[in-house]
């Protein structure tokens, strides 16, 4: 059966639209020859006027959610359009179209009519301006699934780096480190890493203090709370090392001596995959184009999604680079596939 994706549009008013037009564009040959199909979630009427814009030669036929079949590539509204959208201008319209596209894409997920879904860009403070509470994707598709937890995994080339904690305050983060959260993120880490093919699958777990803690000298949630769990998963046959200090870590992974990388928070395991994957203008300063994937685990249904925000800035001017969207399909793609034979 020719696999079917959603993707959520995200918030309508950043890049979203442009970089789902581009992405189909690129894979139209995939879409007509039947080896993928599809459903864009979001406001039809952004998409239409992005795709005048864009001046693109796509057609993206408009379809209802209880249409008992879709064309390989179709769109479907997330939810009434209540005022207009415009590129680039935050408002609690297009946090709500975000919202509703998600909701949607899961209730399509669990009846079993998608794979999984493909997230474009939303804005936290729209997101919550239009009454929807959550700290990002991550935390909203744990709550609509009903999922006890969930982890976020980075995906760049070979760097793979999963998170203890991701959106909290840097005072909150050591408690946050517990010996079932450390456990839990290593485990789901393991069981994506075998989803995506790897015969290997090295994990390290980085050291939240420096040095790990030099011995107790800068903390001991290393000694007392990482190396203890490190120890028991390696135990129990998970190829786990560490804690490894920080400042190293990454480059081990970039050089192939791990297949993943389990991060303590947000920076720590952010910052490395972005400097690889966002491409530099040398001359202006400006990225050109960003690479990576975002990849959540520990949810009943796949989820991925670009590894950048809604670019207000850039939103509506046509230079979007649609790459990480690509990427972000084909690692749906692999899961998918890897969950389906099991």
């Amino acid at each position: 059966m020719t696999p079917q994706l959603a993707i959520t549009m995200g918030d309508p008013a950043g890049v979203g639209p442009e970089i789902i037009l581009k992405a189909c564009k690129k894979l139209e040959g995939e879409l007509r020859g039947g080896r993928l199909r599809l459903l864009v979630i979001g406001s039809n009427v952004v998409l239409r006027e992005t795709r005048a814009a864009l001046g693109l030669d796509l057609e993206i036929p408009e379809v209802g959610e209880d249409n008992s079949e879709w064309p390989a590539l179709a769109a479907l509204q997330a939810c009434p359009e209540a005022e207009p959208i415009r590129p680039g201008v935050l408002s609690a319209t297009g946090g709500h179209f975000a919202f509703k596209a998600v909701e949607a894409a899961v209730r399509l997920a669990q009846a079993g009519r998608v794979l999984g879904l493909v997230t474009a860009p939303l804005n936290k403070e729209a997101l919550n301006k239009a009454g929807h509470h959550y700290a990002g994707h991550t935390d909203m598709l744990a709550k609509l699934t009903g999922a006890s937890g969930s982890v976020m995994m980075l995906a760049h080339g070979n760097m793979r780096v999963s998170h203890v904690s991701t959106h909290v305050a840097l005072a909150d983060v050591p408690r946050k480190l517990t010996p079932e959260r450390l456990r839990y993120v290593i485990e789901v880490t393991e069981q994506a890493l075998a989803g995506l093919g790897l015969a290997r699958r090295r994990i390290a777990v980085a050291a939240l203090n420096p040095h790990a803690g030099e011995g107790g000298l800068f903390g001991r949630e290393d000694i007392d709370v990482s190396a203890p769990v490190i120890a028991a998963c390696h135990a129990a046959g998970f190829d786990v090392v560490g804690p490894v200090p920080g400042d190293t870590v990454f480059v081990k992974l970039r050089a192939g001596q791990f297949d993943a990388v389990i991060a303590m928070y947000h920076d720590q395991g952010h910052i490395p995959v972005k400097i690889l994957g966002f491409n530099i203008d040398e001359k202006t300063g400006k990225w050109l184009a960003l690479s990576g994937v975002n990849i959540t685990l520990g949810l009943p249904i796949i989820r991925t999604s670009v590894d950048h925000g809604t670019a207000f800035d850039i939103a509506g001017k046509g230079i979007a680079d649609e790459n990480s969207l690509i990427e972000a399909i084909d690692y749906a793609l692999k899961l998918s596939s890897a969950r389906s034979r099991t």
